[in-house]
């Protein structure tokens, strides 16, 4: 069986990716990496190339900034990515510039590859979800957060990046796909509070207009991480590749419940999860299939 993987990324260093960690963290179950670099304002380029792995192909782009409606521009670029894969390639793994998979599911990841490589009705892989917040003490656990999303998909060209670069469909239809035990640690809202508002402010670019911009973007220089609704301690091991980061974290944030913000609806809907186990109204991007 051969693992393509692929992912793409523009100024890493200038908003602090953590996309070596991320391109790391799957190398070991991937015969191939490809990473789409797209021209960046600072040495993205010299930063990929200088992780030290045979497998790891580079392929340079441009991204189209006027694709700001919606996050088009993410999609494309991972489109680019996916098509650069190798064809001897069976399945295909999908990383983000911020997530990481922690070296305990690898086994699990690669035994779930080879479970459904001869199952054609699978299209994909669920993974489920870690969102940290604020640093990396912290989880969000509310319904704003996405709880699971596809990160493995078949070597089917048909398929394509969708809205976003979120999830995955085939000729627009949804994925069907089987949930694996194995999560995605998603570590975007953890940066320096100058990092962050600088990264919102670029982000929000891929999406809005320069009128929308000025309107809800506040022009400050730290980004203000009390506006947030409801985290739980983190008790679980990070990624070792994710150790360096956690030991360098310059600095300092807490988590007051008091002041968590949000509405009477969402505590419903977030305790009616809570003892049911389902979550109403959630927006999925697939369907997951039973064997």
């Amino acid at each position: 069986m051969y693992i393509s993987g692929f992912t793409f990324v523009r100024n890493a260093i200038q908003f602090d990716y953590p996309i070596v960690e991320a391109i790391t963290s799957i190398l070991p179950l991937c015969d191939e990496v490809v990473v789409a670099v797209g021209k960046s304002e600072d040495d993205t380029l010299g930063l990929i190339q200088s992780i030290d792995s045979p497998k790891i192909r580079i392929i340079k782009t441009v991204w189209d900034d006027s694709l700001r409606e919606g996050g088009r521009v993410l999609a494309e670029e991972t489109n680019k990515a996916f098509a650069a894969i190798s064809p001897e390639a069976d399945w295909a793994f999908y990383i983000q510039g911020d997530e990481v998979i922690h070296e305990k599911y690898h086994e699990v990841i690669r035994n779930a590859m080879h479970f459904y490589g001869d199952k054609s009705e699978i299209q994909g892989l669920l993974f489920k979800y870690l969102h940290f917040y604020g640093s990396y003490d912290y989880i969000g656990i509310s319904r704003r957060w996405y709880s699971q999303e596809i990160r493995i998909i078949r070597n089917d060209k048909s398929i394509r990046s969708y809205r976003d670069a979120q999830g995955f469909r085939r000729d627009n239809n949804k994925l069907q796909v089987a949930r694996i035990p194995a999560y995605v640690y998603h570590y975007g809202w953890v940066k320096h509070p100058s990092l962050q508002q600088a990264k919102q402010r670029n982000f929000h670019k891929m999406w809005h207009d320069d009128q929308w911009m000025a309107e809800k973007i506040p022009d400050v220089s730290e980004f203000d991480y009390s506006n947030i609704d409801l985290l739980k301690k983190f008790e679980g091991t990070h990624p070792q590749l994710m150790q360096k980061r956690i030991t360098a974290m310059n600095w300092k944030f807490d988590f007051d419940p008091t002041k968590a913000q949000w509405t009477v609806k969402s505590r419903l809907l977030f305790w009616w999860e809570k003892l049911t186990g389902r979550r109403p109204f959630a927006y999925r991007n697939y369907k997951i299939k039973q064997l």
